[in-house]
C-alpha cells in the first residue's frame, strides 16, 4: 500500500526553491505603497536620521523587528518613498543651480536614481546576498536554518545609500562654490568626502549583515575600504572626483 502523500519528500522542493533564488515580490509591502494612511513616515525619518548619527541603532530596532514579525526586511515602503523623494529634490537643486532646464534634470535623474540608486542596488543586493547566504552562513547542523532575504539586503543598500547620498550629493551641493575651483585645496576636501561616504556605505552594509547572528565573518564587506583609501591617495595627484561628476550628471 502505498504512503500518504502528506508523508512524502515533495512537499520540501517549493520552500528550498524560495531559499535559494530571490523572491522580490512582497504582497504585504505592495499593498501598503496604494494605502498611504498605513506608511509610517515618522519611523522612517528616524532611521534616517539615525543612520547618519548612530547607524548600529537602527540596526538594533530592525533585530527587533525580526523578532517580532518574523521576517528581516521592511513592510513598509515609507522609507524608500522618502529617500527616492530626496533624490528627486536634490537632482532639482542640483539642476537649478546649473540651469539645465527641464531635458538636463530629467537626464540626471535617470543616471542618480535609476542607474546609480536602483540598478546599481539590485546588483549589489544581489550580490551581498549570495555572499552572506552562500559564504557566512554558521555550518552548525544542531541550528535552524535561516538565510538572509533578498529585500532585506536590497534594504541594507538603501540603507548604505542613504548615507553615501547624504554625506557626499547633499553635503557637496552645500560647498560648491568651493568644490568646483580650480585649486588643490578644492581637490583635497572634494576627493575626501567622497571617500569617507564609500567607507560609510560599506560599513553600513557591513552593519547590516552584522546584525544577523547566523552569519559569520561579516567583515569581509569591509575589505574594499582600504582599496577605497588607496583609490583616494592616487586621486590626489589630480583627479578631481567632484568635477568629473558633476560633468557626468549635467
Amino acid at each position: 500500500m502505498s504512503e500518504p502523500l502528506s508523508l512524502l519528500p515533495q512537499g520540501n522542493l517549493r520552500p528550498r526553491l524560495r531559499r535559494r533564488f530571490p523572491r522580490i515580490h512582497r504582497s504585504a509591502l505592495w499593498r501598503r505603497l496604494f494605502h498611504w494612511r498605513q506608511l509610517d513616515f515618522e519611523f522612517a525619518s528616524w532611521q534616517m536620521l539615525y543612520l547618519l548619527v548612530s547607524p548600529k541603532r537602527v540596526y538594533r530596532n530592525i533585530y527587533y523587528h525580526k523578532q517580532t514579525k518574523n521576517q528581516w526586511a521592511r513592510d513598509d515602503p515609507a522609507f524608500l518613498i522618502l529617500q527616492v523623494g530626496a533624490i528627486v529634490i536634490v537632482t532639482a537643486a542640483y539642476s537649478i543651480v546649473y540651469g539645465v532646464g527641464i531635458h538636463g534634470f530629467t537626464k540626471a535623474l535617470v543616471q542618480l536614481l535609476m542607474l546609480n540608486f536602483i540598478v546599481s542596488g539590485l546588483v549589489l543586493a544581489t550580490l551581498t546576498w549570495f555572499i552572506a547566504n552562500r559564504f557566512l552562513r554558521h555550518q552548525n547542523v544542531h541550528a535552524t536554518e535561516q538565510q538572509a532575504e533578498w529585500m532585506y539586503a536590497f534594504d541594507v543598500h538603501c540603507n548604505s545609500f542613504f548615507t553615501f547620498f547624504v554625506l557626499s550629493y547633499v553635503l557637496q551641493f552645500f560647498f560648491l562654490p568651493i568644490l568646483m575651483k580650480t585649486s588643490w585645496i578644492s581637490l583635497f576636501l572634494g576627493n575626501t568626502v567622497f571617500a569617507f561616504a564609500g567607507s560609510a556605505y560599506f560599513y553600513t552594509t557591513y552593519l547590516g549583515y552584522h546584525a544577523m547572528p547566523f552569519l559569520q565573518h561579516q567583515e569581509i564587506f569591509l575589505y574594499t575600504i582600504p582599496t577605497i583609501a588607496i583609490a583616494y591617495l592616487a586621486s590626489l595627484f589630480g583627479f578631481n572626483i567632484s568635477h568629473h561628476l558633476i560633468d557626468y550628471y549635467f
